[in-house]
Formats: structure tokens, C-alpha cells, sequence
């Protein structure tokens, strides 16, 4: 089986978890840079990364890679590519770009060019003038970025984010792939008492629930690249099959999500009863100053308001300076607060042991982290 590149896309700051997600999975010399992480594969690994990925974006198979500074030479190159390898006859394509720093800076032209080069391609394979495109879909991509042009086909289809589960949301919910990462950046594990007093529509005790029985998050939803014939169907199902067996599903949890707000919690627990995980969470209607943190050794981790509009910052603040008095008590207990507030640490009344920078959706965010001490055995 031919030795592939695959290219998992993150969001910025998410690029050392999306690593080790895939070290843990058994992938090696890994190359990581700005929102991407590459490595080596073979076409089994594709459905193997995009149902187990938890923080990653995007599977993008790379077709390859070079510096282009004309409209000639990016045909050219692209041309040289082994589209026909992968692309059938029937194969519905689009082509997206993006240009940074780059002599092409027109995105529609490089778009163009592409397209016209792949085809080019596949006319000498498929011996024909005119493409039906009714069948499996491609998505291919030319990103520029400083005369360095990459083509790659999107695997993925739908981002990795949409796990399926969340038929209905809340005003700003938190990605998927997000939550996946704060807890995973965490102290917790599926042995320790897991609350989010800001829960929302859920996504955090979900995504905890999910990792605490070791559940592939994109074992209820399809890919693009399921439909290509180059895929064997045999690997999809082989790697969907292992899933279910590695998902421990005896697996008692202890994962607590509250809000104030009644239908944010109606809404947490129907994601949760979509994804079979009603059992694992307790969601419950609670003021964050009310709730009655009972047990020792305990893990917060929430993704409170961020008081951008403005009559929402007095408020926030208030939010703010509550959590400090009342989280401040919990000496045994790991705290981890998303938010864009550049304030949070004044208002709270205590540093954090660790801060990192990160993005929810375009709004830059920190992660603030209060270490709590570990549990005695």
C-alpha cells in the first residue's frame, strides 16, 4: 500500500493536542506548523484519523507541494499531480483557495487555473472532452502562502466538529473541537468528578463524556472521502467496527452541567440523549453561586460569558469576581476558565498557574488554568 500525506488542520493554538492525539494513535514524524499538523499514512489511516480526532479540523489528503510565482508554472505543477489516482470520471470536484503573502494573489484566478489543470489531468487518463461530475464529490484546495503553493483534497467533508449530536444549539456555542481540547488540556479523566457550571447547550460534559468511554467522535456521522472508490469500503468498515469495540461502555462517570438558563439545559439534554450519553450527565437548571460542590478532588471547566456587548459587562464582571470568591474555596479542586476578557485574572483575584492563547471561532481567547493538588490514592 503506497505511503501517503495527510494534513490535519486545527485551530491556532490547538496544534501540540492534535500532535499528541495522533502520537496516541501510533502516527510518527510528525511536522507541525501554523493550524496544521502533517504526517505519513497509508489509505487505511483515512478513516481511521477522521473517526478518531477529537480537536482537529479537517482530514486534507496533500497532493503536493512547490513554489509557483506564475499562473504558467502553477498549471504546469499542478498538472504534474496524480489527480487521476484519486479522481474518477464521474468525480464531482470544486476547487477553493486561499493566498497569503503570495505573488498570486488573486484567489479566483488560482482557483481557475487549478480546476483547468486537474481537468487537463484527467482528460489524459479518462480519454474524453466533457466530465459528468455525478459522482463521488472532491474537494480540492490551493493555499498560497509566501509562493508556496499546497493542493490538497478535503477527506473530511463536513469539519470534524459536527459529531452529529447537536441537532440544536444556544446562542455562541462552543465548538466541538474546542471543548474536546480544553478537556483534554486538563487534569481531568474519567475517574474524577468533571463540572461545568456554564454548560450551555452541553458541549463540554458531552465531549467529556465521549472521551471519559473512549468513543470515536466521528463514529455517528459520514465523510466525504467514504464515497471514493480508492478507499476500500472494507477500511471504513474495519475501522468503524474497532471503535465500537474500544468504547468502554461500562464505564461509570461522574459529569455535572448546569446554566441558569432552563432551555439551554433542555437543550444539553436532548444533545446528550442524541448521542446516547443522557446516563453519563447530569444537566441541571443552577445558578453557578448555588451549586453545592460537595465532593473533594473535583475538575471545572467552563466557558463562561465574555461580557462583548456592552451592556453585558457589568455583569460579566460580577460573573467574574463571584467565581473567584466562591472557585477560591476549592482547594482541591482543578479549575479551567475559557474567555475573552483580558481582565479575568484581576476580576477573579488570582493569577493563573498557566495561561494559553487560543481562538473560539474569531474571537481571541485565553485558557486560564488553576492547578489543583492530585487526588491521594
Amino acid at each position: 500500500m503506497a505511503e501517503i500525506e495527510l494534513i490535519a488542520t486545527s485551530t491556532f493554538g490547538l496544534e501540540a493536542v492534535v500532535k499528541r492525539e495522533l502520537m496516541d494513535l501510533g502516527y510518527k514524524d510528525l511536522v507541525v506548523e501554523n493550524g496544521k499538523v502533517t504526517f505519513k499514512a497509508r489509505e487505511k489511516d483515512i478513516p481511521i484519523v477522521n473517526l478518531w480526532l477529537r480537536t482537529a479540523d479537517r482530514i486534507l489528503l496533500k497532493m503536493g507541494q512547490f513554489k509557483a510565482t506564475s499562473f504558467e508554472e502553477l498549471f504546469e505543477k499542478t498538472k504534474a499531480l496524480p489527480w487521476d489516482e484519486w479522481i474518477t470520471e464521474d468525480g464531482e470536484f470544486t476547487v477553493n483557495g486561499k493566498s497569503v503573502n503570495s505573488k498570486l494573489f488573486s484567489i479566483s484566478d488560482c482557483q481557475a487555473i487549478v480546476k483547468k489543470a486537474v481537468v487537463e489531468k484527467l482528460k489524459t487518463r479518462y480519454k474524453t472532452e466533457w466530465f459528468k461530475e455525478t459522482g463521488a464529490k472532491f474537494t480540492i484546495e490551493v493555499s498560497l502562502l509566501k509562493d508556496i503553493a499546497t493542493l490538497t483534497i478535503d477527506t473530511s467533508g463536513a469539519g470534524l466538529h459536527k459529531r452529529g449530536y447537536r441537532t440544536k444549539g444556544v446562542e455562541a456555542p462552543l465548538k466541538e473541537t474546542l471543548a474536546a481540547g480544553l478537556i483534554l488540556l486538563s487534569y481531568w479523566n474519567k475517574d474524577r468528578l468533571l463540572v461545568d457550571p456554564f454548560c450551555g447547550s452541553g458541549t463540554i460534559p458531552i465531549e467529556a463524556a465521549m472521551i471519559g468511554k473512549n468513543m470515536a467522535p466521528g463514529l455517528n456521522r459520514n465523510f466525504a472521502s467514504e464515497q471514493w472508490p480508492r478507499i476500500k469500503k472494507e477500511y471504513w468498515h474495519g475501522a468503524r467496527r474497532q471503535a465500537w469495540d474500544l468504547m468502554l461502555k461500562d464505564v461509570k462517570l461522574n459529569i455535572v452541567g448546569s446554566d441558569i438558563d432552563e432551555e439551554a439545559i433542555k437543550v444539553a439534554r436532548e444533545n446528550a440523549y442524541n448521542i446516547g450519553l443522557e446516563e453519563d450527565i447530569l444537566f441541571i437548571r443552577k445558578n453557578f453561586r448555588n451549586f453545592d460542590f460537595k465532593e473533594d478532588y473535583g475538575v471545572i471547566i467552563c466557558n463562561p460569558p465574555y461580557g462583548e456587548r456592552i451592556g453585558e459587562r457589568k455583569e460579566v464582571q460580577d460573573i467574574y469576581k463571584d467565581m473567584g470568591k466562591i472557585f477560591g474555596k476549592l482547594y482541591t479542586y482543578s479549575i479551567y476558565v475559557l474567555t475573552s476578557n483580558e481582565n479575568f485574572e484581576r476580576l477573579y483575584g488570582k493569577k493563573a498557574d498557566k495561561k494559553r492563547k487560543l481562538y473560539n471561532g474569531r474571537i481571541r481567547v485565553d485558557y486560564y488554568q488553576y492547578h489543583g493538588p492530585r487526588p491521594k490514592s
